[in-house]
């Protein structure tokens, strides 16, 4: 990870829903996309994956949030993952901490970012939660956190640790390598760090509290990654708007296993949200 004093950014990127976007941050190279309507035209939903996820395992879930808020949404692989440069391995144990204070707001100045919100499931989650009780950005007025993750717990590390062995001698290996053109950077990268001894000690809980913003939170019930423990962190912490959603019949990833609860409660939290710019129907998402 290339730390924030060390990083010059290049022009902002052009948006074009039609073409892949490169970020390119003192030679780190970061892959993304644009959906819908551009900065200058709506406000801008910023989507932030998963320890193994990236922009195509979003799915059609970006351009379905981009239809139904009229917001724009923008989603990028993070170092290590998709098309994006490598990582620097072993990583720190803080790299969620690294990420969001050092290197977020940079990619969004770089996108032209004006107002909106962060989208964050699980590490990406954790991310978005980090840079908004650390950072503060006043363009973002609102976060929606998917399976966040703020304490380890010992069924989550569990969950983790099979998943090295489904990665080691499993099927694991092969569909991540479908998305991800180092996959075993992408891996190890994620699962060293959490199964490090090290990282069961890793707590964020001291930013739920620095959050100014409405915060909805998504989670599935049968989440094998985290407990409603990680929820009721935010609803005893948050000193702000908080809106909980618990979905039955749901893993880790409410997005993909249903979709239409969540982008409803999505739609309906933005809704909500005091003066937003939402695109025009029909109108030019261009900038």
């Amino acid at each position: 990870m290339v730390a924030a004093r060390e990083m010059k950014l290049t022009k902002p990127v052009a948006w074009d829903p039609s073409l892949a976007q490169a970020l390119d941050i003192a030679g780190v190279k970061l892959e993304g996309r644009c959906f819908g309507a551009a900065p200058a035209v709506a406000d801008t939903i910023v989507l932030l994956h998963e320890g193994l996820g990236c922009v195509e395992l979003w799915r059609d879930f970006p351009q379905r949030l981009a239809q139904e808020t009229g917001y724009g949404v923008f989603a990028y692989n993070r170092q290590g993952y998709g098309d994006s440069t490598p990582a620097r391995l072993p990583r720190p144990l803080d790299y969620m901490t690294r990420e969001a204070v050092d290197v977020l707001p940079l990619v969004l100045d770089q996108i032209g970012f004006k107002r909106g919100i962060l989208l964050g499931h699980s590490d990406g989650a954790s991310i978005a939660a980090l840079h908004a009780g650390k950072i503060r950005d006043p363009r973002v007025y609102g976060l929606i956190l998917m399976a966040p993750h703020f304490f380890t717990e010992p069924e989550g590390l569990a969950s983790i640790s099979a998943a090295r062995t489904a990665y080691d001698s499993g099927d694991l290996r092969p569909r991540l390598a479908k998305y991800h053109a180092n996959v075993d950077n992408t891996f190890r990268g994620w699962n060293d760090a959490w199964l490090d001894p090290g990282f069961v000690k890793w707590n964020i809980e001291d930013a739920i509290a620095s959050i100014n913003v409405p915060v909805l939170a998504i989670q599935g019930h049968n989440d094998q990654y985290g407990s409603i423990a990680q929820i009721d962190a935010l609803k005893h912490g948050l000193q702000t708007s908080f809106q909980p959603v618990m979905i039955d019949d749901c893993g880790h990833s409410p997005f993909a296993e249903k979709p239409r609860e969540t982008v409803s409660a999505i739609s309906e939290f933005v809704a909500a949200l005091p003066n937003t710019r939402q695109a025009p129907a029909g109108g030019d998402y261009l900038d």
